[in-house]
This record gives C-alpha cells, sequence and structure tokens, in this order.
C-alpha cells in the first residue's frame, strides 16, 4: 500500500501505569514540517516508558497478537482498567480519514490449573483481556464527505454495533455470526484485538455482495491501511534491545519494500561468536547491511560492518543454515563487531529504522532511551537532520538534554510531577531562548502550569548516603 501514509497523530493514556491521565499530540503546530518527531523528557518514574509501552500495545492489536501478560500490572493500581486512544491520519490518493481507535486494558484472574509450577502465586496469575474496543472514523474525498462515526464497537451484545455497518462488513448470514461469536469469546481469553483478529478480517474480505459498494470500499481501506501500518511500517524499540545486545546478540529492526516485495522485521544476529542462520535470512541481511554502510561510514567515520560467511550448516529440522560473523571495519582492517562499544551497537541496531524515517512518509518509530550509549553532540545532528529534511515519524525518550537544543521547541513534550495530567507542552517561550536552558530554569523556578520535577534536597540526600553507610557497617 505505497500509495496510502498513515501517521499517528495523537495518544490519549488513562490509568496507565503511574498516568492517571495523559494525552500527546504528535503533530508541530508551530512550523509546517514534512516530519514528525516526539521527544519526551522528564524525570525518573515520571511516565515517559508509558509512551513506548502505550506504543507496544498498538503495534500488538494492530497485529492480531496475544498481549503478554506482564500488561495486566500496567494497570493503575487504583482503577479496574486502562483506556488507550490512538488518532490516525490516513491519506489514500485524494482521500482523507481520521480515524479513533480505542479499547478497555482490563486484567482477569486466571482459572486455577493443575500441575502449577510449585512455589507459583496463583493470586498473581492474571491475564489481559482486551474489551469494548471502538474504531471510529471520519472522511473526506471525491464522492462524499462524512462526520466521525463507529464503525466497529464491540462493547455491543452482538458481534459488533452499529448493526448497519456490520451489515455492510459482513452481511447477514446466520453462520458467520455465529463463527465470529465463537472468534469474539476466542480472542478475549487469548488477550488479543477482535477488531483486528484473523478471524474478522478474513470474514470481512469474504463478503462478496459488498465489494462493489463504495462505502464497503471505504470501510476496507481504511482497515487494511491500519493492519498494513502495524504489520510493516510500525515500530517499537524498548530497552528489551540494550539487554539483547549485553547477551551478545545484535537485534537489527528494518523495514523494506519496493514495487515488488515488502520486509518488515528484526534480525537477531549473534555478536559473540560465528553463530548459524536460516539460509534465507541471509540476503535480507546482507541487504540491510549494505543500506546502513552508507550512512554509518558517515556518522561513525571510517566504520563499516560486514557479515563473513563461514559456511553452510544444516539445523536438527534438516532445514539448511549459514555460520556467520558479524565484523566490524575500521581503515580496512575488519574485526569482530563484538569488541565495539555498546554506543556503536546501539546505533547499529536502529539505524535502518532511522534511514526509512527520513526516507518515507508512512513509517511510525517509537525508541526508548534513544540517547543510550550515544555521544550526545552525533544525537543532536542525527535528530536535527531527520526533523529538517525526513518525511517520517519519530517517537523517542531520552534523558540526554542536547535535542532541545537541535529540534524545534514544537517536537518536545516533558513529564509532570501530576499524574493527572502527566504530559505538557512548554509555553511562553521566546523563539530566541535555549529550550534546555529554559527547562532548567522551570526546575528551579517552576513558571510551567505544572511542575515538571519533583525537587530532592541535597543535604537529605547526603545524611541518607551517611546513615546507609553506617547501617552496613561501613
Amino acid at each position: 500500500m505505497m500509495d496510502t501514509v498513515v501517521r499517528l497523530e495523537s495518544l490519549s493514556i488513562e490509568n496507565f501505569k503511574n498516568v492517571k491521565k495523559g494525552q500527546l499530540s504528535f503533530t508541530n503546530n508551530r512550523k509546517p514540517y514534512r516530519t514528525s518527531i516526539m521527544g519526551l523528557y522528564g524525570q525518573n518514574g515520571s511516565g515517559k516508558t508509558a509512551l513506548i509501552d502505550a506504543m507496544e500495545l498498538l503495534h500488538l492489536t494492530l497485529t492480531g497478537q496475544p498481549i503478554p501478560a506482564k500488561f495486566a500490572d500496567y494497570i493503575h493500581v487504583e482503577a479496574d482498567y486502562a483506556i488507550l486512544c490512538y488518532q490516525f491520519s490516513v491519506t489514500h490518493k485524494d482521500e482523507q480519514y481520521q480515524a479513533f481507535y480505542e479499547f478497555k486494558l482490563c486484567a482477569e484472574k486466571m482459572e486455577a490449573q493443575q500441575n502449577m509450577t510449585i512455589g507459583e502465586s496463583e493470586e498473581n496469575r492474571y491475564k489481559v483481556v482486551i474489551k469494548d474496543e471502538i474504531l471510529s472514523y471520519s472522511y473526506e474525498g471525491p464522492e462524499a464527505k462524512l462526520r466521525k462515526s463507529p464503525l466497529i464497537d464491540t462493547s455491543s451484545q452482538r458481534v459488533f454495533a452499529p448493526v448497519g455497518k456490520y451489515s455492510c462488513l459482513v452481511g447477514k448470514d446466520k453462520k458467520a455470526s455465529m463463527d465470529l461469536m465463537v472468534a469474539k469469546k476466542v480472542a478475549e481469553g487469548a488477550s488479543r484485538s477482535f477488531v483486528f483478529s484473523r478471524e474478522l478480517l478474513t470474514a470481512i474480505k469474504n463478503h462478496q455482495q459488498s465489494k462493489s459498494d463504495p462505502e464497503y470500499r471505504r470501510h476496507v481501506n481504511l482497515i487494511n491501511s491500519l493492519v498494513h501500518y502495524g504489520n510493516f511500517e510500525l515500530f517499537v524499540i524498548n530497552t528489551t534491545n540494550s539487554g539483547i545486545i549485553s547477551m551478545n546478540m545484535l537485534p537489527i529492526a528494518f523495514q523494506y519494500e519496493d514495487e515488488n516485495q515488502g520486509a518488515a522485521g528484526n534480525i537477531l544476529l549473534p555478536l559473540e561468536d560465528a553463530a548459524p542462520i536460516p539460509e534465507e535470512a541471509l540476503s535480507m541481511a546482507e541487504h540491510v547491511i549494505n543500506n546502513m554502510n552508507i550512512v554509518l561510514s558517515q556518522i561513525v567515520p571510517g566504520l563499516t560492518i560486514s557479515i563473513e560467511n563461514l559456511g553452510e550448516v544444516i539445523f536438527a529440522n534438516g532445514k539448511k543454515g549459514i555460520k556467520i560473523q558479524l565484523m566490524s571495519l575500521k581503515n580496512e582492517k575488519p574485526i569482530p563487531l563484538k569488541y565495539e562499544s555498546e554506543g556503536i551497537k546501539k546505533i547499529v541496531s536502529v539505524l535502518q529504522l532511522l534511514i526509512v524515517v527520513y526516507n518515507r512518509a508512512s513509517i511510525t518509530v517509537a525508541i526508548d532511551e534513544l540517547d543510550a550509549g550515544v555521544f550526545e553532540y552525533l544525537l543532536g545532528e542525527l535528530l536535527r537532520i531527520i526533523s529538517e529534511k525526513g518525511k517520517g515519524q519519530l517517537l523517542f525518550t531520552s534523558h540526554n538534554l542536547r535535542p532541545l537544543e537541535t529540534l524545534d521547541r514544537g517536537f518536545i513534550a516533558f513529564t509532570t510531577t501530576n499524574p493527572s495530567n502527566r504530559y505538557i507542552r512548554m509555553t511562553n517561550i521566546k523563539d530566541n531562548n535555549n529550550l534546555r536552558d529554559f527547562y532548567f530554569r522551570d526546575i528551579i523556578l517552576g513558571e510551567q502550569s505544572e511542575e515538571v520535577y519533583d525537587p530532592t534536597n541535597n543535604a537529605e540526600i547526603a545524611l541518607a548516603f551517611r546513615e546507609a553507610g553506617e547501617f552496613s557497617g561501613s
């Protein structure tokens, strides 16, 4: 769907982790940039990673994957469920959609099972349930102009409401309705989205009678655009990537698409020693690395990486594989990539996605702690280049304040100490103000509508260190 552009416009979070309420717009209302960047800053434990976790949930629901049980613990302790709402713009040729997808994230206690692991706490056995999904949209195109209205609302006792939209998308076949009711229950039990489940998408695709109906075409174009976006154009890189690198494996996230084919995902390549990968993965890995080297050699002068092919192997299932070793080439002298710094490995692991963000409009990449291990000046320059010349969408959290000096302030948001209004943009900033200095001043003076930092007392911290030393016998 190369002629369709999907952009995430905003995100609303309620009772999710330590965010009672929070809303973030990803549109820079100050200047008309082609690219969309959102850098989120704030002190530790103030809700930055909640943004990345919400993006991971979006990816899982759009791709119809089960939601891991860990998300049951992400519901705020004072609430029964969390609510997440995502707003998209979808542009298809001369048609424009504004789409809204929201759902409740619930935790349900799993039924007691026989042969439980010894020591496993039954009280902590919860699963995630996605409930009350609502997909709505407004539309403007050559054939019509439509206000926002629900397309699929699963809070109904039926398969979904409204009835007219159900008839348009699926028809009135009773067996199909019964099958979808079962699929709805199965999706709930399996911690999956029903709206983007394979069963519902297949039923919509198989509804032959409506394929010439312009209303059906609009509905299906929107659904297919969001499904394609989730599978091929939305990438979430959390701190797990850094953990994988520390275990001597290099995850390389990639997106590749041309007129004939498309591919997206993660390639997990060995760092420590030579190891086999599937034969079919080798050509994709080589393509991604060769493409990446064009930029890598410019941002880290003299550095490229390569794959050393050490010969064919046979896996236990009988399939062929290739034993490889990742190599780093500096000034034409190859060494194993495992000897490079953690910062170099971090850059390599996300660089292909940054290249795609620069070149393609319909791409969203969300990265937690983008600055981890990366030289601050290089980080600032990379973000400046992407913001000024790029086309796609980059969301990131960071502790490094250098980007505050290189990005337009319309690309920056901050967390607050108020869980009921967790995210804000700085106000009353003049064009000649340094945003980094302004942020430090606000920490001290508290000039914004919400506090952005919970102040600490140096004397109390020093006293605590001394008391802890006395307790430990130091």
